[in-house]
């Protein structure tokens, strides 16, 4: 009876070990890499500037002449005409900057005496 309950109780934890498995290589296969992305564009859309050109998820391309908490008004083709969009809209930022969080360079090390 003993000897009957150890085998069910394994046959039990095999059958829901591959279950297991398949659901934590689906967190690092789809949802990790997601959210990663999605914090990288939440940091470039908080990170505009005035004069930045940007391109927004319709294809619309611009430069940023004002911005609000959650809307931004871009100036678009020859005819300089406005358009204000929300800021979820933007899909890319043209304008190159340079790393302001670029790591600093390594100091030479004075030697112990």
């Amino acid at each position: 009876m003993l000897l009957e309950t150890g085998n069910t109780a394994t046959a039990l934890l095999y059958q829901f070990a591959p279950l297991v498995l398949i659901i934590v290589l689906m967190y690092f296969i789809l949802i990790r890499p997601q959210k990663k992305k999605e914090k990288e564009v939440q940091k470039m859309r908080s990170s505009l500037e005035i004069g930045d050109e940007i391109t927004t998820i319709g294809g619309i391309i611009g430069r940023v002449v004002s911005m609000k908490e959650d809307t931004i008004v871009i100036e678009t083709g020859s005819d300089r005409s406005k358009m204000r969009l929300a800021r979820w809209a933007i899909q890319s930022n043209n304008t190159p900057h340079e790393a302001e969080a670029a790591p600093a360079k390594p100091t030479a090390e004075k030697p112990e005496k």
